[in-house]
């Protein structure tokens, strides 16, 4: 039996027509941006031999991360709204949790590889052709992948293996996981506590080396006696760090609080910035606030349009 989305009281309906009209026009402008910058950023670092560094070699993976999670869920969004269908399959519905979780738990290792980037480069500069080989960089890149692997497979088989024996309907514009415990019809606690595991070694772990990765970095730019080279060290690492909170920040509301039927609206409102504004805004983040990047780009440019 296939899941189906709630639909709005009948008083609402002009509104909401007009609601669902503009929101998948968003969504796809907001798509289309994400993949054009994301594709973009992939392109540059494939093509200009002077981004052909570790640092960006991680940032093209996870350009590839952000373009796969974007469209996992927006075509299908899309696509319920303009046909008014808003319903998803099974295979379907799985296969977006496993999506899901794969590659958030792929980012999250991904980010922690990134700040070590990060901190080599700008504590250890002699050691990082040594500490950031090419062969660490491809290791760090296929465990990213893996473990984020692992952990969909295992929380997306658990998740669609509970009777769903009341309503199918899923308070939520896709498929995600706390959305679909609320309807089992059985005692989660076991699975609750799993994922709370899963958060922890997921999620807590990473973050707690991010911060530590940057907060060495911070302490080796305080006492750098050169303000130029701290100015750029601290230009790049806040880059990260604006990423860093905004998907660990949404991530975690979502995953590590009390779940109860009040917090499902703003679940929805929260989802929206990992899985749609956060693939859109990395590109910008990245380019915007990096010189490299931006060089690259206006090569590009003069080479193939002027």
């Amino acid at each position: 039996e296939p899941w189906s989305m709630q639909t709005a009281p009948q008083v609402f309906l002009f509104a909401m027509v007009l609601m669902i009209f503009i929101t998948s026009l968003m969504g796809n402008t907001l798509m289309i941006i994400s993949l054009m910058g994301n594709t973009l950023m992939i392109i540059l670092i494939h093509v200009d031999p002077q981004l052909h560094m570790p640092m960006y070699f991680l940032l093209s993976q996870l350009s590839f991360m952000e373009m796969m999670l974007v469209s996992t869920i927006v075509p299908k969004m899309a696509a319920n709204y303009l046909l008014d269908t808003r319903s998803i399959s099974p295979t379907g519905c799985g296969v977006q949790i496993f999506l899901l979780l794969t590659l958030g738990g792929s980012e999250c290792f991904l980010l922690t590889a990134m700040s070590y980037d990060r901190y080599v480069a700008i504590c250890h500069p002699l050691c990082y052709p040594i500490l950031m080989s090419q062969k660490l960089c491809l290791l760090v890149t296929s465990g990213s992948w893996l473990l984020g692997g692992i952990d969909g497979l295992m929380q997306a088989g658990a998740t669609l293996s509970f009777p769903y024996c009341h309503s199918r309907e899923i308070n939520h514009f896709f498929c995600e996981a706390p959305s679909l415990v609320r309807l089992v019809c059985a005692d989660t606690t076991i699975f609750e506590f799993f994922m709370y595991v899963c958060c922890i070694l997921m999620l807590l772990i990473p973050l707690s080396l991010i911060l530590a990765s940057y907060s060495l970095i911070l302490a080796a730019v305080l006492c750098m006696r050169s303000a130029g080279a701290g100015k750029k060290a601290f230009k790049t690492c806040s880059s990260h760090l604006v990423v860093v909170g905004l998907f660990y920040g949404t991530i975690m509301f979502i995953y590590m609080r009390p779940k109860s039927n009040d917090s499902e609206d703003h679940d929805k409102v929260v989802s929206v910035f990992y899985t749609i504004f956060t693939p859109v805004l990395n590109p910008l983040i990245y380019s915007v606030r990096n010189k490299e990047v931006k060089g690259a780009l206006r090569r590009w440019l003069e080479r193939h349009f002027m």
